[in-house]
């Protein structure tokens, strides 16, 4: 990463502000007239959310040419996949969320129940969103040294 150029950095940093938005305004994390959060916002989830924009920014920004395409690359039209990190991205969400202000969740098992089933599995939705982020990242990154554009 430390040889990323500046639009890549320009990139990862507002992506990380847009998931931030994205993760922090619908779940409450971030205060806002849109949305009133039932439950307190807990102590882990700062973290989790800063850390989960921060990944979500710095793999979109793998995804970022570093120079000018080749002739045969700008032929292939390929779309990266990136379904895994966007799916992190909504885990995070989940874990970070109001228990009781999850319709889908409260429809399925009530209120009592997402106090009592849904609220302690968020701490471990939180953890699988980090890692899945993380893991993504690591493999990009990788993927990136091992495999250089050809000029």
């Amino acid at each position: 990463m430390g040889s990323w150029p500046a639009r890549r950095w320009a990139v990862a940093a507002a992506v990380a502000v847009l998931a931030a938005l994205v993760i922090g305004v619908p779940t409450g994390v971030v205060p806002s007239p849109f949305y009133t959060r039932m439950t307190p916002v807990l102590w882990w989830n700062y973290p989790v959310w800063l850390a989960s924009s921060l990944l979500e920014g710095l793999l979109v920004a793998t995804y970022v040419r570093a120079g000018e395409p080749s002739s045969a690359e700008a032929e292939t039209k390929e779309r990266p996949a990136t379904a895994r990190a966007l799916s992190a991205g909504l885990l995070s969400a989940f874990a970070v969320g109001c228990p009781i202000c999850n319709k889908l969740v409260v429809l399925a098992i009530g209120v009592t129940g997402a106090l009592s089933y849904w609220a302690p599995l968020q701490p471990l939705l939180a953890v699988a969103s980090v890692g899945l982020l993380l893991f993504a990242l690591i493999r990009r990154l990788r993927t990136a040294a091992s495999c250089p554009v050809p000029s």
